[in-house]
């Protein structure tokens, strides 16, 4: 596998590389998709299994349903949009450095949500080692 890990160590800062992980969740009981407060405990308690550092979290609550919510990480950022007339959501997680798995705040994300389908595509981002 190719490493997309340039300078620094291995936990080191300066690193302009890291995983954008997209995500589709779809059969998420639409309860669960207008719930602000799940949701945003939800996407915390996933990046914090997934060794990333919250700052920050916030959501916007639509009409006449639908929620959005946000977090601002050490490592970059993640979100979250709803779609609960659908049962759906996007998932977005991306994170510099080797620090945080955003793959496995997907999974995570993905399990205490209860999705029985998920679709994941991983786009590694910055420079690769020569």
């Amino acid at each position: 596998m190719r490493s997309y890990f340039v300078g620094g160590e291995a936990a080191g800062v300066g690193e302009f590389a890291g995983r954008h992980v997209l995500a589709e969740f779809s059969g998420v009981s639409a309860e669960l998709l207008d719930d602000p407060a799940l949701l945003c405990e939800s996407l915390e308690r996933a990046l914090d299994k997934a060794g990333a550092t919250v700052c920050e979290l916030t959501y916007k609550q639509f009409e006449p349903h639908g929620v959005t919510a946000m977090a601002l990480l050490s490592e970059s950022h993640a979100s979250i949009h709803t779609y609960p007339e659908r049962g759906s959501a996007f998932v977005d997680v991306f994170t510099c450095g080797r620090k945080a798995d955003p793959e496995l705040a997907v999974q995570v994300l993905r399990d205490l949500l209860g999705a029985s389908v998920s679709r994941v595509t991983t786009i590694h981002r910055g420079q690769e080692d020569s």
